[in-house]
């Protein structure tokens, strides 16, 4: 225990798997914890005196159904080994913690998922910027970035870390930015120093400066980075030469949406359950590579013409060549995580059975290789060109490792025949010994006449003879007994106990040897980390095109037009997500969408709830991005100019947690809005203003529309609302254009038809969404009253702009009428105490007033 203690004293905040014999065992508040999580048993180790302990274990080699379970609920977890062997030591085994395990620093494949990364993330606070940087110790993937609050709130976002490193100064003002939802840990604040991260990197990289990494300028980027090196030495993360450069995440160079975009086109997360997201429908990735790559694609869509239009034309090629695509899909299949493959090369924590599968996909890559190289797209070719053959790699684990290799070295015939002629040798002896034992059984059972005679072993005694007690007599004089069993006795000879220990010493010779051969494999790979991380990534990269095609081809999208300018023109798209939710036999009612800067800047959409509005908008969005992603679009046709930052302001979420309203979530999202846009955004509003009443909402949401439709920058714009007073603004702003989603009134409800056309609609329907939803028949029947009551007093009103009715008039007053019943009534109503009022007494109350209305 005194170990045992000093151990945890220095990793407080981990729980300490401390290795007792066969076990892993944990004490105190850690079992606490770790039998709740685990569902292990919880006993204590002397009850009842001064030294009572909580303590909760299980079998060593259960780890790895254990250790991820952990890790997942978001605990750290150091691993305390034995590091020396328990027979060559009188005294008490040295133990030391080999590996701290969080929920962002892992190499473990239980705790790991192969379709996402799994991020650990730094954020260190500078004078002006933020630095950020993310770190996959299981893939290599280092990136890192600076910028405003809001940049790094994205990123954040986009790459969802599983654990983020912030200075202790700091912890306060990284929730007040971005909440609380992030696995969090302090650091200390001298670890977020300049000098020192320039340093830490410098060092790892074995450079003189980050010149070549293009990100020398990037100063509170840098300091991340360091801050993430140093969390890796801390937790005995000390073999990570697979990290073999760092990229900066240029902002320049991909399309800008805020974190509010990103949730409101629910393009990987969704807040509903059960929820299609744009990932789900888009994913048709065959390695875990691809995989993972094509969320990067979908988080950083592209601003540069040339690289999207390369992507579209490898698209074009392997849609017309579909004969070469399932080729290459083929191959893919074949293709184990080369990338989580080769760090563990890097770690030293990979096995027999997992170089063969590195090896077999090295293999697959070749005939990839021959099929780009003869391909007729440029793209294609400079890929093939590009994929590094690994030849001598792949030729060296065939000649050293059997094809059949196990899962651990320990479990021995891993090395293959002719690589070591002393193992060869020993092999020989090994297997001859289990010859010679059956030999001397037969020897030794003819020449005693004992028939049922067997030579066996067990780990106590080695190898034995077993006689039945009914031959005991027969049993020569000079075998030694060694033990009596219930009807039979065990004996050894001379003879066999030198064969046993020349086999025994054999097996342990040759255990030794394969590890030691292993380990030269395994050391000797180290120098092909660079050849295969860049083969992982191309194979990634063409495994996102072949999931583009693939897409097309199903789902019958077309090639984006990128040309120069703004304009952007949708012919028949489709919402990608809702198209394949709808029923068999159903055919989404797809819509044209035009937008300018020039004629058609802003289309205000009216129409019902339930119309299909915010599909429109959002299937715009989503088809801009799967179009700057380089991927084809589900639409006929589209022309669009390449488009740098999307907003879109769509639905209402309460932030309640954060203690804002709707309403003030709604205009915080605007807000953002309208500082941030550029002559190349796209701007989606989505019922601006419904938050509040009536004529704020309306005031607000033309105050905006104006704002955008006057900007210098003309932000192409959809506009979708409900209050049709909007559509005056089409008389007065000459870019402004109505349109609304048709609706087709029979008797007493709509058929929606869900198809855009000119002109602005005429009025709501929303009671007839109420009764669709089932709202009881007495709650429409009032709705419809007070709503020709309501059309009936404000006829001959018409808003023809904001500002033009005096406050009263703004105001809907229940008791504005010039009768003196009603002013009667009002006072009755005025002087009932609600709080101290009955049920019953309520009822008697109503029944007075409506009495007083009869008498009139």
């Amino acid at each position: 225990m005194k170990q045992y203690n000093g151990i945890k004293a220095k990793y407080p905040d981990a729980c300490l798997l401390f290795r007792v014999g066969d076990f892993y065992e944990t004490f105190g508040e850690d079992a606490i914890r770790a039998a709740k999580i685990l569902g292990i048993t919880l006993t204590k180790r002397g009850a009842g005196s001064d030294s009572e302990t909580a303590l909760a274990g299980f079998p060593h080699h259960s780890i790895n159904t254990y250790l991820p379970k952990l890790v997942k609920a978001g605990l750290r977890v150091a691993i305390c080994d034995q590091l020396e062997d328990p027979k060559m030591t009188k005294t008490i085994v040295k133990r030391g913690v080999t590996e701290l395990i969080t929920p962002g620093v892992s190499m473990n494949d239980e705790v790991l998922n192969s379709k996402s990364n799994n991020f650990l993330a730094s954020v260190s606070f500078g004078k002006k910027n933020l630095g950020i940087s993310f770190l996959d110790v299981s893939t290599g993937e280092f990136l890192t970035a600076q910028g405003n609050e809001e940049y790094i709130d994205k990123l954040l976002q986009n790459f969802n870390p599983s654990e983020v490193l912030i200075p202790k100064q700091n912890r306060v003002q990284f929730k007040e930015v971005f909440g609380e939802d992030f696995h969090t840990f302090y650091l200390e604040d001298w670890v977020f120093k300049e000098d020192y991260a320039f340093e830490s990197l410098t060092q790892h990289f074995q450079t003189v400066s980050l010149k070549g990494f293009g990100i020398e300028d990037l100063q509170d980027g840098v300091i991340a980075s360091g801050a993430i090196l140093y969390y890796l030495s801390e937790t005995q993360h000390n073999k990570i030469q697979h990290i073999t450069n760092i990229q900066r995440i240029a902002e320049d160079a991909y399309v800008w949406m805020d974190r509010f975009t990103i949730r409101n086109l629910e393009l990987y997360h969704s807040t509903n359950l059960n929820a299609v997201t744009l990932l789900d429908v888009i994913d048709k990735t065959l390695s875990p590579m691809g995989s993972r790559l094509l969320k990067r694609w979908l988080a950083l869509p592209l601003k540069d013409a040339t690289r999207i239009k390369s992507r579209h034309e490898v698209v074009s090629y392997l849609k017309e060549n579909k004969e070469d695509l399932q080729k290459i899909q083929y191959q893919i299949k074949q293709i184990s995580d080369l990338e989580r493959l080769i760090s563990k090369v890097a770690t030293g924590k990979i096995s027999p059975r997992e170089i063969i599968y590195l090896k077999d996909s090295l293999d697959a890559i070749i005939p990839i290789k021959t099929l780009a190289l003869a391909s007729k797209n440029e793209s294609l070719k400079v890929i093939g060109d590009s994929l590094h053959a690994c030849d001598l790699l792949r030729e060296k684990i065939s000649t050293t490792l059997n094809q059949d290799a196990p899962v651990a070295i320990s479990k021995g015939n891993a090395i293959a025949t002719g690589v070591n002629e002393e193992l060869d040798d020993l092999r020989a002896i090994s297997s001859k010994g289990k010859g010679f034992l059956e030999d001397l059984e037969q020897r030794e059972s003819e020449k005693t006449g004992i028939t049922s005679l067997k030579v066996a072993f067990n780990n106590v005694f080695g190898y034995y003879i077993e006689v039945r007690n009914t031959h005991k007599d027969k049993v020569p004089e000079d075998w030694i007994r060694k033990q009596t069993l219930v009807n039979a006795e065990r004996y050894i000879t001379e003879e066999l106990k030198e064969y046993e220990s020349k086999i025994l010493g054999a097996e342990e010779k040759i255990q030794q040897l394969e590890g030691q051969l292993f380990e030269q494999l395994v050391n000797w790979m180290g120098t092909y980390i660079k050849p295969v991380q860049l083969n992982a990534n191309l194979i990634a990269q063409l495994d996102c095109l072949n999931s583009f095609t693939q897409l097309a081809i199903e789902n019958n999208y077309s090639r984006p037009e990128i040309v120069d300018g703004f304009d952007l023109e949708i012919t028949e798209g489709r919402h990608p997500v809702i198209e394949k939710q709808l029923p068999i036999g159903v055919p989404y009612i797809s819509n044209n969408v035009f937008l300018d800067r020039e004629t058609q800047q802003m289309i205000m959409i009216t129409g019902p709830n339930m119309s299909g509005k915010s599909a429109i908008l959002r299937q715009t969005a989503l088809i801009v991005l799967l179009a700057q992603m380089g991927s084809f679009v589900p639409a006929d046709a589209v022309r669009m100019g390449i488009v740098d930052k999307i907003f879109t302001r769509v639905g209402a979420s309460d932030n309640i947690s954060m203690g804002e309203s709707t309403f003030m979530v709604e205009m915080n999202e605007t807000a953002s809005i309208l500082n941030n846009i550029s002559e190349s955004s796209l701007v989606l509003l989505d019922e601006i203003g419904r938050g509040t009443s009536t004529y704020d909402g309306i005031s607000i949401a033309w105050a905006i529309a104006e704002y955008l439709h006057e900007h210098p920058n003309k932000p192409k714009t959809l506009f979708a609302t409900h209050y049709h007073e909007l559509n005056e603004m089409e008389v007065l702003f000459d870019r402004i254009q109505n349109y609304n989603v048709s609706v087709k009134e029979l008797k007493d409800t709509v058929l929606f038809i869900r198809k855009l056309v000119k002109g602005g609609s005429a009025h709501s329907f929303g009671i007839h969404v109420a009764k669709m939803a089932g709202m009881p028949q007495t709650v429409i029947q009032k709705a419809q009253k007070i709503l020709k009551k309501l059309e009936k007093d404000h006829s001959g009103e018409n808003l023809s702009g904001p500002g033009i009715k005096t406050e009263e008039e703004l105001q809907l007053s229940f008791f504005n009428l010039d009768d003196p019943l009603l002013e009667e009534i009002k006072e009755e109503i005025m002087n009932i105490d609600i709080n101290t009022l009955t049920p019953v007494e309520a009822l008697m109350k109503l029944n007075e007033i409506k009495r007083m209305l009869v008498k009139k």
